[in-house]
């Protein structure tokens, strides 16, 4: 059968299946519709099955090359699913692909080719098909440094993943102590969750929010009226410890601040250090996770429903 580019993007659209498989069953049975029955026959149309699945698992992957760095979300549903070699292979190349493209989007990542043939969500539709579970590339940001400094990453068991862009006027290449800054910066981030770099970036919504918060839980905790106003205003002048990296204590040493860390670093190199921006991916965040009764799921696979 003649086919065109087209045929095969329809065939992909509706099945799932990978473009290679897709161009072989044409050829096979020279029909798009039976092309669409071959594929189901094969198994090869399951990814479209788990297309409304929630993938709420999955790993968060960072790698930095040179001068710029990706922070890749990629899920998956179950956590059993996300410790499989191959599927954190695949975390794995999309995030170098990320790097490689200095890609800022899902759409600009599902694009990309990973060989002449195929792109990766070509690779997405082939994976879910052999390990059986949906996989979505959730987020990607990448960061990218135009002068000296350095950008830092770490990664806490695949679940929280940060970049921290650090700015210097100076060249810092392998210079140990400012990539030991920055990898402790990076930690702190994953720790402490600060929400801004420094007090002047909290804005007054957020600082109106936070009262809300502050005088519900009070008239909560059963606090007199007359004296909420005021703890909620002590409350607020603390607020920038809490939320701001700067201000924050160093969870290593909390008896200085992440702000006199970066001074004492930047004295000790002759170095002005800035940090610019950061970066941090929770997995999962914000995804409702489907709790299933285990008994429905079990009658469920004992009936062959999938």
């Amino acid at each position: 059968m003649a086919y065109t580019a087209a045929d095969v993007k329809n065939l992909r659209e509706t099945t799932g299946a990978g473009m290679m498989d897709c161009k072989k069953a044409l050829d096979e049975v020279g029909d798009f519709q039976k092309a669409v029955d071959y594929l189901r026959a094969k198994g090869l149309a399951a990814a479209a099955k788990k297309a409304s699945r929630v993938a709420a698992e999955g790993v968060v992957g960072a790698l930095v090359s040179g001068n710029k760095a990706s922070l890749v979300e990629v899920n998956i549903e179950t956590d059993f699913a996300a410790k499989n070699t191959d599927f954190l292979a695949f975390s794995n190349t999309v995030t170098a692909k990320a790097v490689e493209h200095s890609i800022a989007t899902v759409d600009g990542l599902l694009a990309v080719n990973v060989s002449s043939n195929t792109t990766v969500k070509d690779l997405i539709s082939e994976l879910t098909i052999k390990i059986g579970e949906k996989i979505d590339i959730r987020r990607v940001e990448t960061l990218t440094l135009t002068g000296n400094g350095v950008i830092g990453s770490y990664v806490h068991s695949g679940k929280i993943g940060v970049l921290a862009k650090i700015e210097a006027d100076k060249d810092v290449t392998n210079n140990e102590a400012v990539t030991e800054l920055a990898k402790d910066i990076c930690m702190q981030i994953a720790a402490a969750n600060p929400m801004f770099l420094n007090s002047s970036e909290i804005d007054e919504s957020y600082k109106a929010k936070e009262a809300e918060i502050y005088a519900a839980q009070l008239k909560e905790q059963g606090k007199a009226e007359a004296m909420i106003p005021n703890i909620v205003k002590g409350k607020l002048a603390k607020l920038a410890s809490e939320v701001c990296l700067y201000e924050q204590s160093f969870v290593k040493n909390p008896d200085t601040t992440i702000g006199k860390l970066i001074e004492t670093v930047s004295n000790a190199t002759g170095t002005k250090l800035t940090v610019t921006k950061f970066i941090k991916f929770n997995l999962g965040e914000g995804i409702e996770k489907k709790a299933d009764n285990f008994a429905e799921e079990v009658a469920k696979m004992t009936s062959g429903q999938a």
